[in-house]
């Protein structure tokens, strides 16, 4: 299952740059994530500095 980015994102792009496979991008006020490209290797989790990225 693919990571969410939670309302705790404060657009800081280190998980868009930590992305190996480039899912991420800057939304309207938050990063979002592209289920369809996550391989859910969890470096947006480990490389955010408030925890906003999530497993389901």
């Amino acid at each position: 299952m693919a990571y969410q980015i939670s309302d705790e994102c404060i657009m800081c792009g280190a998980c868009e740059a930590g992305c190996p496979v480039s899912a991420i991008s800057a939304g309207e006020d938050k990063y979002v994530i592209d289920a369809d490209t996550c391989i859910d290797c969890g470096s947006c989790e480990a490389t955010c500095p408030v925890g906003a990225p999530k497993s389901n």
